[in-house]
């Protein structure tokens, strides 16, 4: 460092100096700290615990202190860290030029950015910030402390004139804390949801779409019980290739997670594996990513064994490249006889046995596709057609399967209500049968993983006569979601299948706009609640699959 040992033995007998636990400082370590720090021209830090020990002394340079690891970023929700950090900072000789729009406040003496970081990230009891001027006789000072909204920071013209208890203070902010994490925790546990969450929009488009996009995700949020206690939204001309938002954003998005007590971060777009590891290297916080919940939302509703195996599938194909990068310079020998070396790692062992589990899942899932390929012939065989009900997700569909055929299929006000398809009979005037078909609701950017995983449930709309596309009415963004679904569509190669368009909910819009919109889709319109529209939709269907049985 080189320093002289006059020097070092002047920071080793900051060590030996004790604070009565009331008291924020004494008037001696502060006459201490102040010299040493003046003299060697650096910013001397202290790290004290409750008792008034002192158990760190940290030397940093003219301008910046790099505090030592003092354990996990949060190692308590409800907790202080126990520790207060006071630094001394050398007086700079200041100059009296300045701009002419500046508010010049001399009486204050601010605290540097960074250690106000340092409080929140840390978790720290309070941060004192001293003048150190050995000349004055009073040594400004600014303490910060964590408050409701952000930090707290006070000033004062003598730091000796910091008298309030602060063993009492400690304890009363600290139940504070507890009581406000109880608070932002309450309506979930009242609805027995599964904690909290911000959100994180980073978009390059224009503020309808992402607008549109984040309040799509909220609506995904409510589908996993995940309750949103605040949104973060940033324009970018690029995305930060390693932490998307940029790392100081982040910071601040942790920092607000703190003091809003949300667990997990959501982001509104597909993290890749660098990105996911680098922020994850960032924050304790649980890191969610599109895809993520939208497989978390797929795995919960899963009910039926091949809808189970299919989800697993997707999530071992999304997660394997996103094992840690960790332990690359060891030994990549498989154990066991003939092997050399230390065998495989444990991020190794992993890859193989996720590797593996795929193999097997793909295996079962190919079974299960030939069974439902039996089911399907002898459907055909005694020729009865079938209707697949597709569209947009909560467009109404499962509510249009109860409405025609008297079932009780689960049907919720939700994104993904429906994984598992559903198949009840249908009869049509002059004695005619079908098999009505409800199947799993589309999305806009539908990982390719899940589409995959899908794919043997999704070919049972390659069997079906007909495909019954429902939009619903209310949705602003309706042209839109059913060129997605046309889309995804198109990708399983079914544009060639008969379809029929039926626009729902529209007892919910004027009758003459939602008459206009069925006219441009070339559907017609019905309410699936209200049962409303069946005789046209009915017709419709019967004309597709019996041309020559018209039906009045």
């Amino acid at each position: 460092m080189g320093l002289k040992s006059s020097q070092i033995k002047q920071l080793e007998r900051l060590y030996r100096r004790k604070i009565a636990p009331k008291s924020v400082i004494s008037s001696q370590l502060v006459k201490d700290l102040c010299t040493a720090a003046f003299e060697l021209g650096r910013i001397v830090g202290l790290l004290v615990n409750r008792r008034g020990s002192v158990e760190n002394v940290i030397l940093g340079d003219a301008t910046r202190l790099y505090l030592p690891d003092i354990g996990r970023i949060r190692a308590s929700s409800q907790r202080l860290r126990g520790l207060r950090l006071i630094v001394a900072k050398p007086k700079k000789k200041q100059r009296l030029k300045a701009k002419s729009n500046m508010v010049f406040r001399p009486s204050l003496y601010e605290i540097d950015h960074d250690f106000i970081v340092d409080l929140e990230k840390l978790r720290l009891d309070l941060v004192l910030q001293i003048q150190a001027h050995v000349e004055a006789e009073s040594k400004k000072a600014s303490l910060a402390i964590i408050a409701d909204k952000g930090t707290k920071v006070e000033y004062f013209r003598d730091v000796n004139n910091i008298s309030f208890d602060f063993s009492q203070f400690i304890a009363e902010l600290e139940a504070k804390i507890t009581s406000q994490i109880k608070k932002a925790h309450k309506i979930a546990l009242i609805k027995g949801e599964r904690g909290a969450a911000i959100l994180i929009g980073v978009y390059l488009k224009t503020q309808k779409a992402w607008k549109y996009s984040l309040n799509e995700l909220k609506e995904l949020c409510v589908a996993a019980k995940v309750t949103v206690v605040d949104t973060e939204v940033q324009r970018r001309l690029k995305l930060d290739a390693k932490t998307v938002v940029g790392q100081g954003k982040l910071e601040d998005i942790c920092l607000s997670a703190l003091h809003k007590g949300a667990q997990t971060i959501i982001f509104d777009c597909d993290l890749s594996p660098s990105q996911l590891n680098s922020i994850t290297d960032l924050t304790d916080l649980k890191v969610l990513d599109r895809t993520m919940l939208i497989l978390d939302i797929f795995a919960k509703r899963a009910v039926s064994r091949a809808g189970k195996l299919q989800v697993e599938l997707a999530q071992l194909k999304y997660s394997l490249p996103r094992l840690a990068k960790k332990q690359t310079g060891l030994s990549r020998l498989t154990g066991g006889i003939g092997g050399q070396g230390p065998g495989e790692t444990k991020l190794e062992v992993d890859r193989r046995r996720a590797k593996d589990k795929v193999a097997k899942i793909e295996g079962e899932i190919e079974t299960l596709k030939r069974q439902r390929r039996l089911r399907s012939s002898k459907r055909h065989e005694k020729k009865i057609p079938t209707i697949a009900i597709v569209g947009y997700t909560n467009a109404g569909k499962s509510t249009l399967l109860n409405a025609l055929t008297n079932s009780k299929v689960l049907a919720k006000n939700e994104l993904f209500a429906t994984l598992d398809p559903t198949a009840r009979r249908l009869r049509f005037p002059k004695e005619h049968e079908v098999i009505l078909t409800d199947t799993v609701g589309f999305i806009r950017d539908l990982p390719k993983g899940l589409i995959n995983a899908f794919r043997a449930t999704l070919e049972e709309l390659k069997d079906a006569d007909l495909l019954l596309h429902v939009v619903d009415a209310t949705d602003q963004q309706y042209v839109k979601h059913s060129k997605i679904v046309e889309d995804l569509l198109g990708d399983l190669k079914l544009l060639e299948q008969k379809r029929v368009i039926a626009l729902n909910k529209c007892d919910l819009v004027d009758s003459e706009i939602a008459h206009k919109k069925a006219k441009m889709l070339g559907g017609t319109c019905i309410s699936a609640k209200s049962r409303s529209g069946f005789k046209d939709l009915m017709a419709m269907c019967s004309q597709a699959l019996w041309p020559k049985d018209i039906f009045r």
